[in-house]
């Protein structure tokens, strides 16, 4: 199994939200995360997977971390609820995470057999949305995770004032057709 974290933040305070609202809009971006993870497994909280139009993602299997083991999905066939995180400890493929702050919080702090494999690290470099009200979510701890038990193996690759890397988990060994497709979904800039 190979865990992938994938997670775009503000550039000087690691702000990923706002309330239950994205604090910029930047389409590349939106685009990358598409195709890093279209006909993949993706893990997302509640608030993550109703922030999703019609909540789904075509092309993707998605499994909800709930606590609410009643939870209701929009997709049966294709998404999932997940009460326990450690029903992924046996879990065969690669799974990518895609929020919010509590589940990337999760991973990258539940000890070494979930801790993600690797991090794609977008950072947006403009000014958040001024007229968003709410809450800002932010994941600092994830982000000194990071900067702690990772190494950056990628130089870094910036579109749309949204600057992009990648890090490995130190020591480890990944299949390297994910990182392929990570670098491949990254490069290919302008497609999807």
């Amino acid at each position: 199994m190979t865990i992938v974290a994938v997670w775009c933040r503000h550039k000087d305070d690691n702000v990923i939200g706002i309330g239950p609202h994205i604090p910029w809009r930047v389409s590349s971006d939106f685009k990358r995360f598409r195709r890093l993870t279209e006909g993949q497994n993706l893990i997302a909280g509640e608030k993550t997977y109703e922030s999703f139009p019609n909540r789904t993602l075509p092309n993707r299997k998605i499994y909800v971390l709930s606590f609410n083991p009643d939870y209701e999905v929009s997709d049966t066939q294709n998404h999932f609820v997940v009460n326990d995180i450690k029903e992924f400890q046996d879990f065969e493929g690669t799974l990518y995470l895609a929020g919010g702050a509590s589940v990337y919080k999760t991973f990258m702090t539940v000890g070494a057999k979930l801790l993600p494999d690797i991090v794609v690290d977008s950072i947006y470099q403009g000014e958040l949305n001024p007229e968003l009200k709410g809450e800002k979510i932010d994941i600092t701890p994830c982000v000194e995770t990071m900067h702690k038990k990772y190494q950056k193996i990628s130089k870094d690759y910036e579109e749309d004032g949204v600057i992009t890397s990648v890090w490995l988990k130190k020591g480890d060994f990944v299949d390297c057709s994910v990182i392929k497709h990570i670098f491949n979904a990254i490069e290919n800039k302008g497609e999807k």
